[in-house]
Formats: structure tokens, sequence, C-alpha cells
């Protein structure tokens, strides 16, 4: 299997949030999954006059990590409840303030050129399909979209035949970009990444119960303020959740 490198995002993780912090910005950890939907959510609240939003994109679970060591974050949004639980057993966050906002769903992707479009769940359709190239997706260990990944495949008999042919980013959007580019033959990725990449295309759905259920959990830091209450209770309305409907994402009511 081969891990690729994350220097240049850890790098930047490392020094957003503190330029962010310097200029009275709130900050926001969120998983690399959501970032097309925070975005455009950030900059309506930001054209609304509410104030500056400054957000780094991640691996969920390194994401609490650096918060629990004291990394300056305002609001953290995980997709998955085990990165929560993390930051929440290190009282990096406000329990109070925690809620499962959205839910999402696990897809294959291939480049939008190749030849299949449509994936059988086989040994022989997975093997004929990759080839000689590899199949993408997150950091097993770290990133929700990886373990997903494992637990789906394992179900459904197939982690053996695709663990040698792994390619594991340090978030799910990275892995979306080695597809993208044809430098992977198949993407695992959630299908809101699928919709905000054209250059892709899902050949094939797995079925919800072969994993557990998508969660994404947002909650304040320790160290957040109002402003930080006020943009996450905007993601929580209904102007905000639509943001995330648009994108693809099952809204919790």
């Amino acid at each position: 299997m081969r891990r690729l490198p994350s220097a240049f995002l850890s790098l930047f993780l490392a020094l957003a949030p503190a330029n962010a912090l310097a200029q009275g910005k709130i900050v926001v950890f969120a998983a690399a999954s959501l970032k097309t939907a925070v975005d455009d959510a950030a900059a309506d609240y930001r054209a609304h006059g509410s104030g500056e939003v400054a957000i780094s994109y991640g691996g969920s679970l390194s994401l609490a990590r650096q918060i629990a060591a004291g990394a300056p974050a305002d609001v953290f949004a995980s997709a998955d409840e085990r990165s929560m639980d993390e930051a929440a057993k290190a009282g990096a966050i406000r329990a109070d303030s925690r809620v499962d906002l959205l839910g999402n769903r696990l897809v294959v992707v291939a480049p939008k050129a190749a030849p299949i479009d449509a994936l059988a769940f086989d040994a022989e359709a997975f093997e004929q399909a990759i080839g000689s190239g590899k199949l993408a997706t997150g950091e097993v260990a770290t990133v929700p979209v990886g373990e997903y990944a494992k637990a789906s495949l394992t179900k459904l008999g197939l982690w053996s035949v695709v663990e040698p042919r792994l390619a594991m980013t340090s978030d799910v959007r990275t892995a979306l970009a080695f597809v993208a580019r044809g430098e992977a033959a198949l993407g695992i990725v959630y299908a809101t990444d699928a919709a905000a990449e054209p250059a892709v295309k899902i050949v094939a759905t797995f079925p919800d119960d072969s994993h557990p259920p998508i969660r994404y959990p947002f909650a304040l830091t320790t160290a957040s303020g109002d402003a930080a209450a006020s943009f996450l209770s905007y993601l929580k309305s209904a102007a905000g959740r639509a943001f995330f409907a648009r994108q693809g994402f099952s809204v919790i009511p």
C-alpha cells in the first residue's frame, strides 16, 4: 500500500489558523469533504456582514488531534463520530454545542473518460477495473472515508482484493483529485465529493448497511466565543443547511 505525503497540508493547517486568529476571524477546522458546501456557506455569511471565516480542511482525526493539542480553532466539523469523540475526551469541545448535522453516502468513482460505467461488487469486477493502477481513498487509520471504505469492502468480501492496490491519502479530496487526474483507476469517496468534481463519475454506490452510518457532528471548541456560536447557528439554520443540501448531503432534522 502506498501512503501519500501530507507535509504541505500539515504546514497549511499549522499556519493558516494562526494568521486568521491574528485578523480576528472565526477559525473553522472541517473535514475535507465539506469544502464546497462550507466555502459557499462562509461566503454567504460574510456577504451578509456577519463576520469573516477562515477554514482549514483535512482528515477529521488529524484535525481533532490538532484541536486537542491547542490549535486555535473555534468550530470543528467532523466527518465521523470517532474524531469528534477524541476531541471531546480531550476536553477540547463544548459538549452542549455538539450536533449531528449531516449524512452522506459512500461511492466508487472513476475518471470521466474511463470505459467503465457500472461496477459490480465482486472481486473480478474490481480487479479488471483497477488493472495495473491504484484505488485511491483516505488513510484508514486517520481519515473517516478510509475507515468507511475498509468496513464496506470487508463486509462485501473485497478488502483482501483491493488492499495491495490502495493509494491512501491524507483526506478525501486528495483521493478525489487522484482519480480526476487519471492517476488512480478508481477512488472511494463520498457522493458529495463526486458531485463537486466534473472530471469523475460514480460507477457504484455502497449499500448503506455495509458500513457504519456516515454522520457529520459539528461543535464549538472550548476556546470559542460568541462569534463562533453565531456562525454555527447559521450553519444549523435553514439558510446554512441549504448549502449542504445543494451539495447532496442529507440534512439531519
